[in-house]
């Protein structure tokens, strides 16, 4: 069975209908606005089907979103990575793409609002700084933010599916490097060392890897769906479907574990007594509103697994290492057969499938994201998702991109690798070459303690930006160890401030995209260690994870300096140690031609 489907992922459906239905429930109570994000109340990336009301109601699938329906006006807000996907899954005669962070919701609602407009919004959907954000935005203009009791897009979705139940799995404590009592406890302690008496935790990778558990209510994402509030004595009270935990997941939760009905998180934070440490960034807005309602004492802080979570240690990273190892050796064997195959005989979805079936050789028990397959123009959509609908035959001279991930049992892997079918095409040497020089310059800097991602997005760009060119997405994101594959805090991002960290673990994924034309990305995974540096001062830098080789015949030699060669060659030395001891001989001869060195000649 496929890990991936080719279905139209917002499933089709009248969305004129739709939208004519919300409007009428709009008017019934009274609104001027309603607005749909892409989040749930969890703030994930993915979302259940149940959740996935931004796609339901308009048609758009990206993973970041949202959209503000008026009497007359109906915008999808989306940034750099979806304002070419947009267009083509959204009926253009009833919804209007908008430009976002460039233009502000609280400036569209200003503008699109009568004096007096009341704009409504599901309060377990957004975050406090989100409200608090927009509702500083519209002092003055008249427009007013109405918290909701029932999510309206709900009230309208007929045959809204049921919320998941799927099983959870114990994550090995020898995979976790430490065990969920041991976490429990050290978290508790930092609670107690700030005077707070409790924490809700409501990011489901948080409260997953603090009780070294895994589950399967999301593809693709190894979490359990729920909340937790974790007391300064460590305990926890954990609202799940009971359905989730067998008798032994629950032994291994142990007697200071107390899992609850999801329902009763309501009632339960009533009687908390204070100070409870909420996360603005990412706790609902609804459980701040319970908190405050009830007379409790609210701490905006940071969710306190997030940081720690972000430290991998020496367990987690030889998992890591290991995970990569046998992905490389998947995708070292996709690229080989690829370069085999008449181009023309193939389709994106026989390339997904092949990748499949290859990574499931290797143990993978899920992909970690949808395989992004895009052949020729398609390869210029960012996030682009292959669909029955969409899938194109790979063509001579075409570049295919293909940014996809493994989720192993004791590691997570994200890779991209753009390849030239058959002979490069002149255009793209260019840009692959400094997309090339962007992703060698981050995966070499050395960086003083307390330096941020946005200290270092720069490097991967400078190159590009030398030929006028950029993209419009971030350099990097965090990733889990066994866990979500866009992991916070970090990111490497020009708006990023989280300071790097030895243990965190990243991406290095700059590129190129020509819409109509082709895309260019490629993409390994970094991690953060200590580099050597004078007496008295600390300095930090990245060891790559990644083992795969990029393509070398999409490179202009001379454009690259010495170093750069010999970082390139080092680097396919290394892939080719690891990876040739265990590939058969068609294979291993592959390799050697894919990985021979630069400097050479």
């Amino acid at each position: 069975m496929s890990f991936q489907t080719f279905d139209d992922p917002a499933g089709g459906g009248d969305h004129a209908a739709r939208l004519t239905a919300l409007r009428a429930l709009m008017a019934a109570q009274g609104l001027d606005a309603v607005i749909v994000p892409r989040a749930d109340a969890h703030q994930g990336e993915y979302v259940a089907d149940a959740d996935a009301r931004l796609a339901w109601l308009t048609g758009f699938t990206g993973s970041a979103g949202f959209a503000i329906v008026t009497v007359d006006r109906a915008g999808v807000f989306i940034d750099g990575r979806y304002r070419v996907q947009v267009r083509s899954q959204i009926d253009l005669s009833h919804f209007t793409p908008v430009h976002w962070p460039e233009t502000r919701p609280s400036a569209w609602l200003t503008e699109a609002l009568p004096q007096g407009g009341r704009a409504g919004f599901d309060p377990w959907l957004h975050t406090r700084r989100e409200i608090s954000g927009m509702e500083a935005a519209l002092q003055g203009s008249g427009v007013a933010l109405i918290a909701l009791e029932q999510n309206p897009v709900d009230a309208v979705w007929p045959d809204r599916p049921a919320a998941p139940v799927g099983p959870a799995r114990i994550h090995p404590d020898d995979l976790a490097g430490e065990s969920a009592a041991q976490k429990r406890a050290r978290l508790a302690a930092d609670l107690r060392a700030e005077g707070h008496a409790a924490a809700l935790l409501t990011l489901p990778d948080s409260i997953s890897w603090l009780l070294n558990i895994r589950g399967s209510d999301l593809p693709k994402n190894p979490v359990v769906q729920s909340f937790a509030v974790l007391s300064d004595s460590g305990q926890l009270a954990l609202f799940a479907d009971a359905a989730k935990f067998d008798d032994t997941l629950r032994a291994h939760l142990g007697n200071e574990v107390h899992v609850l009905p999801p329902d009763a998180l309501g009632a339960a934070l009533t009687d908390l007594e204070g100070p409870v440490r909420l996360d603005p960034g990412s706790a609902p807005e609804a459980a701040f509103r319970i908190l405050e309602a009830a007379g409790t004492d609210v701490a905006s802080g940071p969710d306190p697994a997030v940081l720690p979570k972000a430290r991998k240690n020496a367990a987690e990273l030889a998992g890591m290492r290991a995970a990569h190892a046998r992905d490389g050796l998947a995708m070292v064997r996709l690229l080989s057969w690829l370069d085999r195959q008449d181009p023309a005989t193939l389709t994106e979805i026989d390339v997904v499938r092949h990748l499949e079936d290859l990574r499931r050789d290797q143990g993978a028990l899920d992909i970690s994201f949808d395989t992004i397959m895009g052949a020729g123009p398609n390869g210029a959509v960012v996030h682009y998702r292959v669909t029955h609908a969409t899938n194109r035959r790979l063509a001579p001279g075409d570049l295919l991109l293909i940014d996809s991930g493994g989720q192993y049992a004791d590691g997570t892997t994200d890779i991209t690798r753009t390849v030239a079918l058959g002979p490069a095409r002149p255009d793209a040497v260019a840009p692959f070459t400094a997309v090339l020089r962007g992703m060698i310059a981050l995966s070499r800097a050395r960086f003083p303690q307390g330096v941020a991602g946005g200290h270092l997005d720069a490097l991967a760009r400078q190159f590009l930006w030398a030929l006028g060119l950029d993209f419009d997405h971030g350099t990097g994101h965090g990733v889990g160890a066994a866990l979500c594959v866009h992991e916070g805090p970090v990111r490497i991002s020009r708006v990023s401030d989280m300071a790097l960290e030895t243990g965190m673990i990243l991406s290095n994924e700059p590129g190129y995209y020509r819409e109509g034309s082709f895309g260019i990305r490629i993409e390994n995974l970094i991690v953060v260690t200590e580099a050597d540096a004078e007496p008295g001062r600390r300095m930090l830098g990245f060891d790559t994870l990644t083992l795969c080789p990029i393509d070398s015949r999409l490179i202009d030699r001379d454009a690259l300096s010495s170093d750069e060669i010999a970082w390139f060659d080092a680097y396919h030395a290394t892939v080719w140690d690891a990876l040739s001891p265990h590939l058969d001989a068609a294979d291993r001869d592959w390799l050697a031609a894919a990985t021979a060195p630069l400097g050479r000649a």
